[in-house]
Parts: structure tokens; sequence; C-alpha cells
């Protein structure tokens, strides 16, 4: 396996896991050591920031697709009777979104001029 094949597989497990722990009942949540905020910022950080490594010449897409998936996703809570979904908690999501984006993007780039570099 490729390292961008392992990368692309890590970051739809990413988007996978983050989608399943935001639709669980609340009592079926994994416990954290961190604030709500940083668990939510820090997982669509990380998951953006894959997908961006992943597919590197679809940055705008993935952009615009995750940064509207972290409301989306807030939204399908109010299927769930133990969750409740807050305008708030899908802003952290979409700001954890575009700082992951911007990592991503300057992974690639050290990446690109690192191979350039004789």
């Amino acid at each position: 396996m490729t390292i961008r094949r392992f990368v692309r597989f890590a970051a739809w497990t990413g988007l996978a896991l983050i989608v399943f722990v935001t639709l669980v009942p609340i009592e079926a949540r994994p416990p954290t050591i961190t604030s709500n905020n940083l668990d939510r910022a820090l997982a669509f950080l990380g998951m953006s920031a894959l997908f961006v490594i992943a597919y590197p010449r679809r940055v705008l897409s993935i952009t615009v697709v995750l940064f509207f998936a972290a409301f989306v996703i807030e939204l399908v809570q109010f299927a769930s009777k133990t969750r409740h979904p807050e305008f708030q908690d899908a802003v952290v999501k979409a700001l954890g979104v575009l700082v992951g984006v911007a990592a991503g993007w300057f992974t690639n780039y050290l990446s690109r001029r690192g191979a350039k570099s004789p």
C-alpha cells in the first residue's frame, strides 16, 4: 500500500468515525481528556488535513464540501433524542476544517518543495 492510498484510507476512515461519534447516543460517545470544543476542532482539523494531503489537486472542493459537512453533520443530530445540535458546535467544526485544510496544503507545499531540492 502506497503512502497516498494509506492517507486516503485514513481520511475516509476519519470522516466515518466523526459521523459515527456525532450521531451515536451521547452516552455511547467515547470519553476524552480535552474539552468538547477542542475535540471537535481537532477531529475536523486532522480529517480535513488528511483529505487535502490525499487529494492535493482538490483543495477547493474539499474545503467547500467539508465546511458544509460540518453543519450538515450537526443538523443530523436532530434525529437523535439524546443529542443536542448547536450552531456553535458546527462553527467550531467548520473552523477545524479551515485550519486543517491550511495545514494539509502547507504539508503538501513542503513536500513538493523538498522533492524539488537537489
